[in-house]
């Protein structure tokens, strides 16, 4: 038996809801806001508690990609926990209780924040962009490139955007137990951009240590425009060019297939006769998984492989590799980050266990799931996934990532003089492979250490 629906909400309390969804690696973050009136009784306040924690437990029962949700008995769980949440004394104490009865998972992307947090993480400015990406290093956000705007130079550093302080923000941004890495730099992305057109005041550090004031106005992201699903239009971009002999590959996320996948088949068809190849993964927050497999075939030539596989409830998606008669099969580098996530992190960790790329960067964002991010009744934001993803090597991506081969961390010094270090290691290792070429010979898979 179920437990009993809870009791609908006093007519007092108005709710509006606003849905906002993100590809970020193959991540869909949906948010619901609450909007209490100021007077609320104690009885009222304990309702909303029992409320929220059925509504993690029901999720939880409902959306799992296992029926015994983490080898237990849910509903044994439930008559545990419930008792004490009605008990508790007060938001945090029931808080807690919920917390705990999540920790009997032991699964990573389930878990409960201030809702406060939450806006942080969606708050979207616009549009437009300033021209140029950033990435948090050393505690500070920093230029990492610049692909539309003659004013700034990779290495500054950012110390305020329109009205958002940068150290202010970030500091509020990890004081949420359970904001990502990949969520901070999200966010603080998101306080850079604004409307098409209009005019954002930025306050920066140059390379000199100066302070430098600038107006910048917002134009319009690269690439074109496409959809998917029930996401809103995204600008989607693709780069293919060539670092001496070396291919270099860029794209922005794992979308628009009709034009992205034609445009990686002609890069892999230029590079033929190229001593390696580098697919940079960097910043992309992942999308159609299905895309990976496709890629991936196009740099293989072998047969039955794999990248991985899904498992969600009543579904089983094996990753399998289709190669292509015209595939590269030379040195192949892939660069990842902490924004590297969903597709990205599949495409990586998959080639890496099958022995065919060499991964260069910093740890990916562990975010290979599908995951949602829902409001409670109380207020609270709730974060679950609701599918899990092991890699051909045996690993879950989610929460753990994928590890790089090579560690290479970007410094704002090296940005400063004009250098992409985690680029430069992977073009370095391709060409002591242009000198002593080592054709990789098909092994079986060992399973990745867990962490």
């Amino acid at each position: 038996m179920h437990p009993p629906d809870p009791p609908c909400q006093p007519k007092d309390v108005h709710n509006a809801q606003r849905t906002r969804s993100a590809l970020n690696l193959g991540v869909l973050l949906v948010l619901a806001t609450t909007t209490i009136s100021a007077q609320t009784a104690p009885d009222e306040s304990q309702q909303k508690r029992i409320n929220s924690f059925e509504t993690v437990w029901t999720t939880v029962r409902d959306k799992h990609w296992d029926v015994r949700p983490g080898g237990l008995d849910w509903q044994a769980i439930h008559a545990e926990y419930r008792p004490l949440v009605v008990r508790a004394k007060n938001d945090n104490e029931a808080l807690e209780i919920t917390r705990q009865m999540l920790a009997r998972l032991k699964q990573t992307h389930f878990a409960i924040f201030a809702p406060g947090i939450a806006d942080e993480i969606a708050n979207d400015e616009g549009d437009g962009t300033p021209g140029f990406e950033t990435r948090i290093l050393n505690g500070h956000v920093i230029v990492t490139d610049v692909f539309a705007n003659s004013q700034v130079r990779p290495g500054w550093e950012i110390l305020a955007a329109g009205n958002w302080d940068m150290a202010t923000l970030l500091d509020k941004l990890r004081a949420g137990s359970a904001i990502t890495p990949y969520a901070q730099e999200r966010a603080l992305e998101s306080r850079q951009t604004g409307p098409v057109g209009t005019t954002k005041h930025f306050t920066f550090v140059n390379g000199a240590g100066e302070h430098v004031a600038l107006d910048i106005q917002l134009q319009n992201q690269r690439g074109n425009l496409a959809g998917f699903g029930n996401l809103p239009p995204q600008h989607i971009w693709f780069e293919f060019s060539k670092r001496a002999n070396t291919g270099l590959i860029r794209f922005n996320e794992f979308l628009d297939l009709p034009r992205l996948m034609p445009a990686f088949g002609q890069a892999i068809h230029d590079c033929a006769s190229c001593d390696g190849l580098i697919i940079d993964l960097r910043g992309n927050p992942g999308g159609i998984g299905g895309m990976a497999m496709g890629m991936a075939g196009f740099l293989t030539d072998r047969e039955e492989q794999k990248l991985g596989t899904m498992y969600m409830r009543g579904a089983t998606l094996k990753f399998v590799l289709n190669p292509r008669a015209e595939a590269f099969t030379g040195p192949l580098a892939i660069l990842v980050d902490g924004t590297s996530a969903s597709t990205s992190e599949i495409f990586a960790g998959g080639l890496q266990d099958l022995h065919r790329a060499r991964i260069f960067g910093t740890h990916t964002a562990g975010a290979a799931l599908p995951s949602v991010i829902t409001r409670l009744p109380n207020g609270d934001a709730f974060q679950y996934a609701v599918a899990n993803y092991i890699s051909e090597g045996g690993q879950a991506l989610e929460g753990q990532g994928v590890t790089p081969d090579v560690e290479v961390r970007l410094t704002r010094e090296s940005l400063l003089a004009g250098h992409d270090a985690v680029l430069d290691a992977a073009a370095a290792w391709i060409q002591t492979q242009k000198i002593q070429p080592q054709k990789i010979q098909p092994q079986k898979i060992q399973p990745r250490s867990q962490p």
